[in-house]
């Protein structure tokens, strides 16, 4: 596997491996979970919220990093990650792991690459989230078996 920085014409493979991988969470999860209006009024274009996202993950001048990860010429997933050089905070924006790459290696080497990269830009801390549905289950193991420690957070909808 090789994980290299990201260029400019991995923006297509990335953005779409970016909605494959978390279509079943807003389509299968959080849609049934919270109803509609609350699903249409949060996440109703989650699609082009990725399509906008995706396009701006990489900004060095920022301090906004993407890497990607390759198996042959097969994009096996990618992390993007940021940092806070006053903070000497960073943390991973998005990591997602082609359907067929998961439950290997992938995920762990591309954070351990992300961390790398933040603790040579001085980072001393990294923030990684992921949700507390069935979805993001395999998440939280992995970030957990990284040695990050979990905030439990309660996050609450109502429609009015």
């Amino acid at each position: 596997m090789l994980i290299r920085s990201y260029v400019h014409a991995d923006l297509a493979r990335l953005t779409e491996l970016t909605i494959e991988t978390f279509g079943p969470f807003y389509e299968q999860s959080f849609r049934p979970l919270v109803g509609e209006v609350i699903f249409a009024n949060q996440h109703g274009d989650w699609r082009g919220d990725y399509r906008r996202q995706v396009a701006g993950l990489h900004d060095p001048g920022q301090h906004k990093y993407v890497a990607v990860a390759e198996e042959g010429d097969v994009l096996a997933g990618y992390v993007a990650w940021s940092v806070d050089p006053a903070r000497r905070n960073g943390t991973v924006t998005i990591l997602a792991v082609a359907a067929e790459q998961r439950r290997g290696s992938v995920g762990t080497a591309l954070c351990e690459h992300a961390f790398g990269a933040m603790r040579e830009l001085d980072a001393e801390v990294v923030e990684i989230g992921a949700g507390g549905d069935d979805f993001h289950a395999p998440a939280r193991a992995l970030y957990e078996s990284l040695g990050c420690v979990q905030l439990p957070v309660a996050v609450y909808y109502r429609e009015l």
